[in-house]
Formats: C-alpha cells, structure tokens, sequence
C-alpha cells in the first residue's frame, strides 16, 4: 500500500523540484536586472503619485436659453431751453395804417410854378384869343386819335397817368375820372374825349390814357393818351372859326399839322356850365 503511494508521488515530486528551480533562477535573474537605486527610485515615484491631487475633469457648458425679460425704459425728452423774451420785445398787434399817397412829381413843368394855382387863362379879344395876337407856342397831344394843339401859356404841368390809381368821389358826373395827388394839390381828373367829341364817344376811350396836363388857374387837368411834341405856330397859319355855336372849345384848325387848336377858356366855361347843369338838375327835377 505505501508502495503504491510513493510510486505515485514521485512524479509529482519530480515536477515540483523541477518548478522550484525554475523560480529560483528567474528571481535571481530579476535581483540582477534591477538594481537598488532602481528600486528606490520606483518607491519615489510611487509616493509621489499618491501625494499628486486627483485630476479634475472638465466640466463642458451647455447651452442655457435665456429668455428675453421686458424691460421699462424711459424714453427720454428733449430738455428745450426757456427763452424769456422782455415785455416791450412782444409783437403787439397794431391795426395797419391807411397807405399815404405820396403827391405826383410833373414829368414836365410847360410854365413856371408860381402861375399854376394863380395865373388866369387869358380872354378871347375881339373874336379871338388874347395869346393868338403874336406868334405862340402849342402843345400837340392825342385824344382818342385826335390831335390837339394847346397854347403853352394856358397849361402848367404834365404828370404820368399809366399804372395810376386815381381816388374816386362819389356823385360826380360820368366825365370825371378821379383826384390824382400831386405837388400842386388835388388834381380833378376830366375826361377830355367826352367833351371834344360827345357825338362818337366810346367806353373803351378811357383805357390807354398815359398822362394829365394840368391847366392854369384850375384845379383840373385833362387825361390824354399820347403827348406828342411842342410846336411854334404863327397866328396865319391857323384857319379861326368866327362862329363857336357849336363846339366853342375849338378855336380853330391848323392845316398843317391837321390839328385843332384847343381854347382853354372856352372849355373851362363849357366845364363849369355843365357842373352847374348837373348840381342844378336834381333841384329842378324835385320841383
């Protein structure tokens, strides 16, 4: 029985002999491979790790909404700076004040100035005008297409007339115009083509009228469409009218310059009578 026993265990034995020298040897091997100072440096390495703090792993951000918060804010106003105007700076309203009619400057001065307002128109002398004894300066303008001739001596000023206004009177008879201002005075504006020619006079003979020529001794002047020049005429030259029934403000014509010789003092007269006629009528007519 204990035959069987260690016949059975010697190779076992064998083999384990056989692994302790095997280790033996490999130990001894690693002794010589690995010195001391090795060995202790490894030892160094190891404490120095377990004092080494744990790493920190990074923490990665996410994305977080942010939702938008409402927010008042005060808007702002401008901060206009305070003007402080004085009392006598403030705009005080003041009613307008009627425009003044500065007086009309004569274009022309046809006699001196101190005989406009004073100096009589002279008188007709056996038939004739005083001024047609001698040699006499005219005047030549148009009416209306009719050329007239007027003695320089029965006339004063020339004074323009296009682009006037002309002050109106109430009640006054269709050949007055209106009162234009001027150095001289009120100036009563007539209608001269009313009265040289009443039997063809038109409305449309008022438009065009260019200027007033003031006559001596009146207060009125006579409108007129063109002023054409001043001409010397001799008393032969002019062909006289003995009967002045009819038309008495035409002294006479002049063949010539196919012109009519204009008698202020007879128009002056035929002027007033005819005032006289309209004052009178609505007297007359009440009667």
């Amino acid at each position: 029985m204990s035959r069987s026993v260690l016949t059975a265990t010697r190779p076992q034995l064998a083999l384990q002999s056989y692994l302790d020298a095997l280790l033996q040897d490999a130990e001894a091997a690693l002794e010589a491979s690995v010195s001391v100072d090795d060995f202790a440096a490894a030892v160094q390495e190891e404490k120095r790790r377990d004092t080494r703090p744990a790493p920190v792993e990074p923490v990665q951000a996410r994305a977080v909404p942010i939702r938008p918060t409402l927010v008042d804010v005060p808007v702002l106003q401008p901060v206009l700076p305070t003007i402080v105007v004085p009392v006598a700076e403030l705009p005080v309203a003041v009613e307008p004040e009627p425009p003044v009619v500065a007086p009309m400057e004569p274009i022309v001065e046809l006699a001196p100035a101190k005989a406009h307002a004073s100096a009589p128109i002279l008188e007709a002398v056996d038939g004739n005008p005083a001024w047609a004894d001698e040699p006499f300066e005219c005047l030549l303008f148009d009416v209306a297409g009719l050329t007239l001739a007027v003695p320089l001596v029965s006339l004063g000023s020339i004074y323009p007339l296009a682009g006037q206004e002309l002050t109106p009177l109430f009640g006054q008879p269709d050949w007055f115009l209106g009162i234009l201002p001027c150095q001289a005075g009120n100036l009563k504006v007539l209608d001269t083509a009313r009265w040289v020619m009443p039997d063809r006079y038109r409305d449309d003979f008022r438009q065009g009228l260019q200027y007033v020529i003031s006559v001596q001794g009146y207060e009125w002047g006579l409108a007129v469409h063109q002023v054409s020049r001043s001409i010397r005429l001799d008393p032969r030259e002019v062909k006289w009218r003995t009967q002045r029934s009819q038309r008495p403000w035409l002294a006479g014509t002049v063949i010539e310059h196919m012109c009519a010789l204009l008698d202020v003092a007879a128009l002056a007269e035929l002027i007033a009578s005819g005032a006289i006629k309209r004052m009178m009528a609505p007297v007359r007519g009440r009667s």
